[in-house]
């Protein structure tokens, strides 16, 4: 329970989120993401700290060059456990993956639970159908 108090505590600078969705593109550097938030370098590089502790970014030397980017199965990670805490009626698998989610960067098991829940779909909507029928 600790370790998602922390991850909230994390989550709840809107700094911290940009630079997810920024990673989300591909790995990149201090400078280009200082560039892209419209912030100072050093600052950037603060909030990177934070989210490579949570264990949310990694970074990889490139020559001069130290490009961050997503630890994506932490990431799942935590959404299943926040969906385990979401109270806003949602359910778990309709939130494993948006319609439009680009089919490289999704997990298997979020795979694996997307066409569960589009087999359940299937089978209400046939059900419908039915009744309306017959």
């Amino acid at each position: 329970m600790k370790e998602e108090a922390e991850l909230f505590k994390i989550l709840a600078v809107c700094t911290r989120i940009e630079i997810i969705e920024l990673l989300k593109e591909g790995p990149k550097n201090v400078n280009s993401l200082a560039e892209a938030l419209g912030i100072t370098p050093s600052a950037v590089s603060q909030h990177l700290r934070i989210l490579k502790a949570a264990g949310l970014v990694r970074d990889e030397r490139q020559g001069y060059w130290v490009n961050y980017s997503l630890d994506e199965d932490k990431l799942e990670s935590y959404r299943e456990r926040v969906n385990e805490v979401c109270t806003c009626g949602c359910k778990p698998e309709s939130c494993a993956l948006p319609r439009n989610f680009p089919p490289g960067k999704a997990s298997r098991k979020a795979l694996e639970r997307y066409r569960a829940e589009l087999k359940e779909e299937l089978k209400k909507v046939e059900e419908r159908l039915k009744e309306l029928t017959g």
